[in-house]
């Protein structure tokens, strides 16, 4: 069975989770940690994450880590630095990466370039992957080889998101603001441009050359005050968006990524959401329609969520290092799943 050599890049709400997966993988080996806070250097890999200890301390020492001979890094910063980027992937390190690389504009422009220039001189590749963008995107592209005629595919997110505990995030997306300014809107677009790439990587897979890529966004407000712990919403304040992206050929939508969020149902606005966390909707010949609905164990707190997000990371690994050089594409990395049997037996 092959092993890979695996640096985990920082230990926040998603990274804790990934490295959780790499150290319950047989078919990996946790070679290092990189400590984003000076806090965290010198602690053992398990104390980070849950599990006992593994002998493997975090560092903020990059030129520690690079000398490992490491073949791939799990790049989970809530941040994204391109200047790590660039060094890991030059370094000849593949990276999987839950960061969109939003607070640098997206995979895209000058960033891409930079990322594409050091994947060519590392001999190296990026996938970005997560739960949307990223594991839906593979599922719901692979449903149209039933069909003998696409005209659109359609991803309606549905999901109360006050499990996540992120005051800044949500505030930054006008929730809990009595209105939605041209500024918050414009922030919006901006972290919102996830499902701008989550139809851009559909579009890429069917074949399509998107001529514009639509955004749109609208906001209730919350009949009550309602106080999460972690973000009160006083009446009247922002408590829902409904959001999206119409990716367009010759004016006809032919992907669309659209979210419905909530941190609460009592709103002004008579607003349904749907109790399942995706929709999917082909239309085509014939038309495929599925729903699908997280169940999480008893067990898990509100941030176990995130193992939603960090295991489509961590099982692509394989898939990744033997993917061609370059910034991954859906067909680039091809299925992934998990190693069940692997877990079996061990």
């Amino acid at each position: 069975m092959t092993t890979l050599r695996v640096i985990q890049w920082t230990t926040g709400k998603v990274g804790k989770l990934s490295l959780r997966g790499i150290l319950d993988d047989p078919r990996l080996e946790l070679a290092g940690v990189y400590a984003y806070s000076a806090d965290k250097a010198g602690v053992d890999a398990g104390a980070l994450c849950g599990r006992p200890d593994t002998g493997i301390l975090a560092t903020t020492d990059i030129d520690a880590l690079l000398a490992l001979d490491a073949d791939v890094v799990l790049y989970t910063p809530f941040m994204a630095d391109l200047d790590h980027a660039v060094r890991l992937l030059d370094s000849g390190l593949d990276v999987i990466s839950t960061n969109l690389f939003l607070n640098l504009g997206g995979i895209q422009g000058e960033t891409r370039e930079k990322l594409a220039a050091a994947c060519a001189r590392g001999d190296s590749s990026l996938f970005i992957t997560g739960i949307n963008p990223g594991w839906i995107n593979s599922m719901v592209t692979a449903m149209t080889a039933v069909c003998r005629h696409v005209e659109t595919v359609s991803i309606h997110e549905s999901a109360d998101v006050s499990v996540y505990e992120s005051a800044e995030t949500w505030q930054a997306l006008g929730f809990s603001y009595p209105e939605a300014t041209p500024e918050k809107i414009e922030m919006s677009k901006l972290w919102l441009s996830t499902f701008r790439d989550s139809n851009e990587r559909m579009a890429a897979a069917l074949g399509y050359r998107l001529d514009d890529i639509e955004f749109f966004i609208e906001h209730a407000t919350a009949s009550t005050e309602v106080d999460l712990g972690w973000l009160r919403i006083e009446k009247d304040t922002i408590a829902a968006i409904r959001a999206g992206w119409n990716g367009k050929v010759a004016g006809k939508t032919v992907v669309q990524s659209n979210v419905a969020w909530y941190l609460t149902k009592q709103l002004n606005e008579d607003w349904q959401f749907d109790d399942d966390h995706y929709h999917v909707v082909i239309e085509g010949e014939p038309e495929v329609r599925t729903r699908i609905r997280f169940v999480p164990p008893d067990t898990w707190g509100n941030h176990e969520w995130d193992t939603m997000t960090a295991m489509p990371a961590v099982n692509a690994a394989l898939e990744v290092v033997a993917a061609p050089a370059g910034i991954s594409t859906l067909k680039d990395v091809g299925l992934v799943c998990a190693p069940a049997g692997v877990w079996l037996d061990h």
